[in-house]
């Protein structure tokens, strides 16, 4: 549901990593890129949407209003959107490299 929402509004270059085995944190973390902070915005409402038709109604969002790394927690999932200098500087996957990528199918991204 999340990767679908993200692709829907031109999420970039977006990676599911499986927490399971080495966090409580979540299960899962979907990272994303926004082009722009219009961009973000609409990825995160298209989440918030997303998780609001799946029945979950208490997404609690961070950073929504700079717009440059957004956190939307929706359980066992978070899922961060960044602008790209964000997500080059805080490299999530490399301080997360234990934990194993989700293999997205090619047809949720479109």
């Amino acid at each position: 549901m999340v990767v679908k929402a993200l692709a829907s509004k031109k999420g970039q270059d977006i990676t599911a990593l499986d927490l399971r085995e080495v966090s409580i944190i979540a299960d899962f973390f979907v990272i994303a890129t926004g082009s722009s902070s219009l961009n973000i915005r609409a990825l995160v409402d298209a989440v918030d949407e997303a998780a609001g038709n799946a029945g979950i109604r208490d997404t609690r969002i961070e950073g929504a209003n700079a717009a440059d790394w957004v956190l939307l927690d929706i359980g066992d999932v978070v899922v961060h959107i960044f602008d790209a200098e964000h997500r080059d500087f805080y490299q999530l996957e490399r301080l997360w490299t234990h934990a194993p990528r989700v293999t997205i199918p090619p047809e949720w991204l479109t």
